[in-house]
């Protein structure tokens, strides 16, 4: 989170919470806001009654969905000094600082291939991911421009988006559906691969090899630096991995490639598979992983 929205969150005397359960991930690990009585009058809008209450107590629970419950919310007039005007004026130019990517180490920056592609996407586009690192920086730079626009677990789940590009693309066939998954990642479900072959489903598989299970190094190095166990990968090649279900693959070596790779995946008639040689170095956004190390180099 940005720290200056974390500030304003925690300083704030209201929190309007929409759609969202106030889970781990959200709250920082339930740091962010008191439990179980939040410091903040707290209104709690979610379509789940099981969803309101369970950690935070709500001192106004309403059960609705975000669609109706904002649309309500556009019918009330608005008060007419807004004394926020500025605060949420500061926050809005925080947060699109924070859009400017940090230049992480490697021949392929993934925050670069990230922020050209939010740019060369329409608006109705369609991006999935699994869990892993590498969806940090989807997270941190792809903007997105309309609703519903993003399939994602919220419970760690490896290998989710290839399936749920497949989803969205029957669903939706005549959006760009762009799934974004990690190397061992993709090895929990890359045989569906052979699924969207067989349905001709235009989809874009893009692959962030790094040869780890990144999250999992992230923290042994965190916690016990140099010990590493069992999150080193052999890995196949992936482009001939892909071309043997029937897809196309290509692979991207230096940055400056991955926009026409991309360009000429989006006029494909079937799916794409576009694999992007990471630096493991290059393990999150703001920090590389010999300064999670602590190595003093």
């Amino acid at each position: 989170m940005d720290p200056k929205l974390m500030a304003a969150l925690r300083g704030s005397d209201l929190l309007l919470v929409i759609g969202e359960g106030l889970s781990e991930i959200t709250t920082g690990a339930y740091t962010h806001v008191k439990t179980p009585r939040p410091n903040q009058y707290l209104v709690h809008a979610h379509p789940s009654p099981e969803a309101i209450g369970r950690v935070f107590r709500a001192d106004l629970p309403i059960i609705s969905a975000a669609e109706p419950f904002t649309r309500a919310l556009a019918r009330m007039k608005p008060p007419p000094k807004r004394r926020w005007n500025r605060l949420r004026k500061d926050l809005r130019a925080s947060y699109e600082r924070s859009l400017k990517p940090l230049a992480t180490t490697g021949t392929v920056r993934m925050e670069e291939v990230v922020a050209s592609m939010s740019r060369e996407l329409p608006d109705n586009a369609i991006i999935t991911n699994g869990a892993g690192n590498y969806a940090s920086f989807v997270h941190r730079y792809f903007q997105y421009k309309q609703w519903p626009s993003q399939l994602a677990p919220t419970s760690g789940s490896m290998g989710y988006g290839l399936p749920a590009a497949i989803a969205a693309k029957i669903e939706f066939p005549d959006r760009p559906v762009i799934a974004f998954a990690g190397d061992g990642c993709l090895l929990m479900t890359g045989q569906e691969l052979a699924t969207a072959v067989q349905y001709g489903l235009p989809i874009i598989i893009i692959v962030a090899n790094n040869g780890m299970y990144g999250t999992i190094r992230m923290h042994q190095e965190r916690r016990y630096p140099g010990r590493v166990v069992g999150t080193t990968l052999v890995n196949p090649d992936f482009v001939a991995f892909a071309r043997s279900f029937g897809a196309h693959g290509e692979r991207v070596d230096v940055t400056e490639a991955f926009l026409p790779a991309f360009r000429r995946a989006l006029e494909a008639s079937g799916p794409v598979l576009i694999e992007l040689r990471l630096d493991p170095e290059a393990i999150s956004v703001k920090q590389t992983l010999s300064q999670i190390r602590g190595d003093k180099d």
